[in-house]
């Protein structure tokens, strides 16, 4: 793979260097770039309780720069196996969710026609809908694996506790290959998981997920997704707030980081299409080990593609 500009520190240790993800290259010039990470920095979506998710984008970015480059569980160096950039930023309106949206949608998709797959770092919940239409634009219906302790399948109009209904009644998501994971804590009203099932959501609850193991977690995930193209949204309160304290709506009896970790390289194998990671708070952080965290997910998520890269040149031709 082409070795960035040294101007962004890939030679240079973590401290230093300029802050782009895991030191990349920043670029807009995508021929022959493979996948692209975004900021997204809007939390004007956040409307059940804290906003600073803006600041997301930018803390993951630095938290990267001390992540190493091969993949020790999943055996793969993504870095070497593909061409990685990164884009930059989406232009986002703070104060107008709706023209914010359009951009998201417009961008991504204008991103998606030149040919990388894209990692989104977030941002509050409601940038998920964009990002499902654009990729559902160029791919059509989508499976989706939602890490989240919310369902945000809630009534009303787009902010981050909705994305998914408005999702699933644009018929973006397939019906029957939703599945939400680690869902849990108080609820506005009985009604709402039902709300949620009823519009075709499998759920685990945290629960039923401990009952089960992450073993079996991940089995459920792989046998209801099949072969379908598969997108992926990791909310970071899915991880309990002793592991990842800096978001907006935190709720306590959650995963730890390791769980995370495991059901994210559980989804190996799985035709995966995008990925984004909302709701890390960097103002309500402890340590910045929340930042820590979404980075290492957000490297994972990159070695999963790179494994599928590496699968797929080794199949034998038809």
């Amino acid at each position: 793979m082409e070795e960035p500009d040294p101007a962004y520190g890939a030679h240079l240790m973590a401290y230093a260097g300029i802050p782009t993800f895991m030191h990349r290259q920043a670029s807009r010039r995508l021929y022959g770039v493979d996948e692209a990470i975004v900021g997204i920095a809007f939390d004007s979506g956040a409307s059940s309780f804290r906003s600073g998710t803006r600041f997301g984008p930018r803390k993951i970015r630095e938290a990267s720069l001390a992540i190493w480059g091969y993949n020790r569980i999943l055996g793969v160096a993504p870095l070497e196996v593909m061409r990685i950039v990164d884009y930059g930023d989406v232009a986002v309106q703070p104060t107008d969710i709706q023209t914010t949206i359009e951009a998201i949608t417009a961008e991504v998709g204008a991103l998606l026609d030149r040919g990388p797959k894209v990692i989104a770092l977030g941002g509050d919940h409601s940038i998920t809908l964009p990002l499902l239409r654009a990729h559902a634009a160029r791919l059509g219906q989508l499976a989706v694996v939602h890490f989240d302790s919310h369902a945000d399948t809630m009534e009303g109009r787009i902010d981050h506790g909705t994305p998914f209904r408005h999702a699933i009644e644009e018929g973006l998501i397939h019906r029957d290959a939703y599945i939400q994971i680690g869902i849990r804590g108080p609820l506005l009203d009985s009604r709402e998981l039902a709300a949620a099932e009823s519009l075709g959501a499998r759920i685990l609850p945290i629960e039923a997920c401990f009952e089960m193991g992450m073993p079996s977690v991940i089995r459920t995930i792989q046998d209801l997704m099949g072969g379908r193209r598969v997108y992926v949204s990791l909310d970071i309160d899915a991880v309990d707030p002793a592991y990842a304290p800096g978001t907006g709506t935190p709720e306590i009896g959650g995963f730890t980081s390791y769980q995370m970790l495991q059901m994210v390289r559980g989804l190996a194998g799985l035709d995966l299409v995008g990925f984004d990671l909302v709701e890390v708070s960097p103002p309500y952080d402890a340590g910045e080990i929340t930042s820590i965290l979404a980075a290492n997910l957000a490297f994972e998520f990159l070695s999963l593609l790179a494994v599928n890269r590496l699968s797929s040149e080794r199949r034998p031709a038809r």
